[in-house]
């Protein structure tokens, strides 16, 4: 009777721990169905304002999918992606290191677009008594920065801007280079410079600097910012879903406010 009893009472066990170990896998398999999707944007310096703003609505329409930013400067992400780094979106300050993704088949001309423009102006801290009103007047600076030309398209604008109005010559000696262009930025409300050069979005973002001076468009490139979907996302679905929130009227209310020019709606 006591075998009996010991029998039954292995059967039950083993029943309830069949049981369990099911209810668990179940749970697991029901979590891992819930699981957010993360996607990795690499994205301009420049951006990262509007783009925290735009994650926070479009992430609050899809619960299902986390953005994650990767910023810094264009030519660098161009770089990080062409060596193979696990990026679902890529979106440049720049389009020739964005076009040099397209030349390597990493990103779809169908999956890409020239979404909004920038301007490039002159900032001095706030509290400067340096008298710098005009870009002619850098002259007078003791230290200039700009983003490092090679790889920060607002340093290769800087610069282009400068030699175009016979300046660089002349200022050269006193440039302090910058990583990216809210480095540049930092540089100015810090007071380690004089003056610097960055984007309007970024002089409008700063309650720490006075923008005094717009360069002509004609003295560098055109300041646009193309994005496009990367081939070898394993995200396809959920990039083409924030790709295409970018071009939505909220999102380019978003960008219009914080500075951007809307390329695709110019009155």
């Amino acid at each position: 009777m006591k075998k009996l009893h010991f029998l039954i009472f292995a059967m039950l066990l083993l029943v309830f721990i069949g049981t369990g170990c099911s209810n668990d896998e179940g749970k697991n398999e029901t979590q891992k169905d819930g699981n957010q999707v993360e996607l990795t944007v690499s994205a301009a310096a420049s951006l990262q304002d509007a783009l925290t703003d735009i994650k926070t609505a479009f992430e609050k329409d899809h619960p299902n999918v986390k953005v994650n930013f990767n910023l810094g400067a264009s030519g660098a992400l161009q770089q990080q992606i062409s060596q193979g780094a696990p990026v679902d979106l890529f979106f440049s300050a720049a389009e020739d290191k964005f076009e040099k993704l397209v030349d390597e088949d990493l990103i779809d001309e169908k999956n890409k677009i020239n979404l909004v423009g920038n301007q490039l102006v002159l900032v001095v801290p706030k509290d400067s008594d340096k008298d710098l009103r005009s870009i002619a007047d850098l002259t007078k600076a003791d230290k200039v920065s700009i983003g490092t030309p090679e790889s920060v398209p607002a340093g290769q604008y800087a610069k282009q801007t400068l030699e175009n109005s016979n300046l660089w010559k002349e200022i050269e000696d006193k440039v302090v280079y910058s990583k990216d262009v809210r480095q540049v930025l930092t540089y100015v409300e810090s007071g380690n410079v004089d003056a610097g050069l960055v984007y309007k979005t970024d002089a409008l973002s700063s309650s720490k600097v006075k923008l005094v001076a717009t360069a002509k468009e004609n003295l560098h490139d055109p300041i646009i910012y193309p994005v496009g979907i990367i081939k070898e996302s394993s995200h396809q679905k959920e990039a083409q879903q924030f790709y295409d929130y970018l071009q939505t009227p909220a999102s380019m209310k978003i960008f219009v406010k914080s500075g951007f020019e809307d390329l695709n709606n110019k009155k």
